[in-house]
């Protein structure tokens, strides 16, 4: 039986032949990620063990995202603890305040991570670069640490489903939209431990910012990873942000998945995630009357120049809805910096938003943008568990750019077409 483009990489770098699913197996590691929250407590597991200092000072990622600009005290001693590390080992690729991004949208632009590595990242959302072809997955501090003095991480081989996306999605239609989908079909759980491969001629249709957000809410339907075959999109974007070399793994004619699903893009409609869970869905069309209070545009999962671009469109000579805050995020310096340019920042502001540094803010209910009891959001955020964002008694609606923007037009849950 042959293998996945999940199983071909991990194969590869455990030095077998062959693996199959649920397989233990041990594999060396292109990346060790972690953040301001995650990597505090690694390294003070990295202090307990014998080795005193990393495998590779190259191979280290150290992303400071969630409260940077440090939103307190506490905040600011997680900072200085992970920059003293990264100073006293170091660390090649430290990022912190004027260098920083939301880390998934960060390390794909900067080239640390490309078609074919192995990429372990003490955030759950690290399956993020399987948009370029890499087996990216997350996990905890302790294994986080283990990876930065080893170089090694313990998987078992995940077993895969297909998803096989043909036709062409319509003018508002995103990869939100696709994973949002997804994940309503097929549950929270509906991809558990499992590496969700997506094929199929509908790939050509969307942009590399598309399949980066797809594969960022893997992990929403209890995905392992997700991962994208590596077509002319992808290494046009890997030639353009990175000098290193990639392998391109392809998965055999015979690889066993346990389910195989076809999603015609073009019968897509922008869909919405209601309280409390992603798989809670409805398309824009069955929404009905929700009205909103603050609107957030931004995070790994949708901060990127595409993303600014559609949302800037809709917010174009038009305002923000009396009563509705809008709060938008550029993943990174070098996107918030291309916004300047191409005059986006300053729609932003007319429209009555306000625009923000680079960071994850207001996502995990870090601050930026914290709902008060009784309070409504919609975000193209990745999660709207109970007191996601704030107070236990708020809602969090996740949705796509387009009907993020038209949301805070109209002050309720909007499709685009409505402003039309």
């Amino acid at each position: 039986m042959g293998m996945t483009m999940s199983q071909k990489i991990l194969a590869a770098h455990a030095g077998l032949a062959e693996v199959k699913a649920g397989q233990l197996i041990e594999a060396n590691l292109d990346l060790v990620l972690g953040n301001d929250i995650t990597s505090p407590v690694a390294i003070k597991e990295m202090k307990k063990m014998d080795r005193k200092t990393v495998f590779d000072k190259e191979k280290i990622a150290l992303v400071m995202d969630h409260f940077i600009p440090n939103k307190d005290i506490k905040s600011a001693e997680n900072c200085k603890c992970c920059r003293d590390f990264a100073c006293s080992h170091e660390i090649s690729n430290y990022f912190d305040v004027g260098e920083m991004g939301i880390e998934h949208a960060l390390l794909p632009e900067k080239g640390l991570v490309v078609a074919g590595d192995a990429v372990i990242g003490a955030d759950s959302h690290t399956c993020t670069y399987g948009a370029l072809g890499a087996f990216s997955t997350g996990v905890g501090s302790t294994d986080m640490a283990a990876g930065m003095v080893t170089g090694k991480a313990w998987f078992k081989v995940p077993s895969a489903i297909k998803f096989e996306l043909v036709g062409k999605p319509s003018k508002w239609v995103s990869g939100k939209d696709v994973i949002l989908h997804i994940i309503g079909m097929i549950g929270v759980d509906g991809a558990l431990y499992r590496s969700m491969e997506f094929t199929g001629e509908g790939i050509k249709n969307l942009t590399m910012d598309d399949r980066f957000t797809i594969c960022n809410m893997a992990i929403e339907a209890g995905g392992k990873n997700g991962i994208f075959p590596v077509d002319e999109a992808a290494k046009e974007y890997m030639r353009e942000h990175s000098k290193r070399e990639f392998t391109v793994y392809e998965a055999d004619e015979d690889a066993e998945y346990d389910e195989t699903y076809v999603i015609d893009l073009s019968e897509l409609k922008p869909t919405v995630s209601f309280p409390h869970l992603p798989s809670n869905t409805r398309t824009i069309d069955k929404v009905g009357d929700v009205k909103i209070h603050q609107a957030v545009i931004g995070s790994c999962t949708n901060g990127r120049i595409d993303d600014m671009r559609i949302a800037a469109e809709i917010l174009k000579g038009r305002k923000v809805a009396k009563g509705v805050r809008c709060i938008v995020i550029p993943a990174t310096q070098a996107i918030y910096l291309q916004c300047i340019r191409e005059g986006l920042l300053e729609i932003f502001i007319e429209a009555g938003a306000v625009v923000s540094t680079p960071t994850c803010g207001p996502c995990l209910g870090g601050y930026m943008g914290i709902l008060a009891e009784g309070e409504r959001c919609i975000s193209t955020t990745n999660r709207n568990f109970v007191g996601r964002m704030g107070h236990v008694n708020s809602e969090v609606y996740l949705a796509s750019p387009a009907v993020a923007a038209a949301s805070a037009v109209t002050g309720k849950i909007s499709c685009p077409c409505e402003l039309d």
